[in-house]
């Protein structure tokens, strides 16, 4: 209904505020992490994609990861390195709603790509014999949909709701704008009960995500206490599976506490923990997928080498 349109238009981004004379500093620390993120991850895509004995499904997963953090931190470094350079942050309210929905997305794909890659060490580990028939082309391209459109189906109807409730503040403690954020601008109108279903939904769905990954390991590491072949495959795929996970649910919990109920910390150290979900895991994941997996390494060193000579 109109009453519930909300009448902001622009929003005021306060994460930058404190940051005074370094700005040069950091715009340029931001864009030396957004190249090496870029070349980094497009180096273990491309090379994935033009080694024609990677088209298996756990190189194809991790190809899928790679790309998800291209996608997230492009809805995230354009802005940044332009608020940098620039006197007044501001951000129109559509631009600010595509830019959470793009970080939204973001962070649940990577979950749900890492539920998925759960499961094809599961069936790779416990039950060999059937891993081609099970994790076949067909399937691996349901998998690879089903990681990509339902967090942002979900993201969408979240933003979708945040759209129709009525703000009553225009500024954001944040460098970027985020759903979690916006919803705690709403004057509370009757319809924000609707939105606080959604979102518990999509907590259970990402709950039950979380569980799978925890039910399918115990699984694996019981299947590797017996065999000394599985235990080695489980070393060579499963660690930096395991590391990525890790990682993710370190940074994501923080965060996501630090927005819930604030931490006692000063506005910058908040704001450094609120985007190391765009510096720490775009970096970190196709680094230790690329030094881990043997095939891959071989793969860009070799390229390497041979541009050399």
């Amino acid at each position: 209904m109109m009453h519930n349109v909300s009448q902001v238009r622009f929003f005021f981004l306060s994460g930058l505020n404190e940051t005074g004379n370094y700005r040069v500093v950091l715009f340029s620390l931001a864009l030396i992490s957004y190249c090496f993120i870029v070349l980094v991850n497009v180096a273990l895509i491309v090379t994935i994609i033009l080694d024609k004995n990677m088209h298996e499904p756990m190189y194809i997963l991790l190809c899928t990861f790679c790309m998800n953090g291209l996608y997230g931190t492009t809805g995230f470094y354009p802005k940044i390195l332009w608020d940098l350079l620039s006197p007044v942050h501001v951000i129109s309210y559509s631009g600010c709603l595509v830019q959470a929905l793009v970080i939204s997305s973001f962070v649940c794909n990577d979950l749900t790509i890492l539920a998925v890659m759960a499961y094809d060490r599961y069936v790779a580990i416990c039950r060999p014999l059937q891993y081609h028939s099970i994790m076949s082309k067909q399937r691996v391209l349901l998998l690879v949909s089903f990681s990509w459109l339902t967090p942002f189906c979900i993201s969408a109807i979240n933003i979708i709701l945040t759209s129709r409730l009525k703000l009553c503040s225009p500024y954001i403690d944040r460098v970027y704008c985020v759903n979690l954020i916006l919803w705690k601008r709403a004057c509370f109108p009757a319809d924000t009960i609707i939105h606080a279903i959604v979102v518990y939904i999509g907590i259970i769905i990402y709950l039950f995500h979380g569980l799978f990954i925890v039910w399918s390991y115990m699984y694996v590491l019981k299947t590797c206490v017996d065999s000394f072949e599985n235990r080695a495959k489980f070393m060579q795929t499963c660690v930096p599976h395991l590391t990525s996970l890790l990682i993710f649910f370190v940074v994501i919990l923080v965060d996501i506490y630090n927005m819930q109920f604030g931490l006692n910390l000063s506005p910058t150290i908040q704001n450094v923990l609120s985007i190391e979900h765009f510096i720490i895991t775009p970096i970190m994941n196709p680094l230790v997928y690329g030094f881990k997996l043997t095939s891959i390494r071989n793969r860009i060193l070799g390229g390497i080498t041979f541009k050399i000579k």
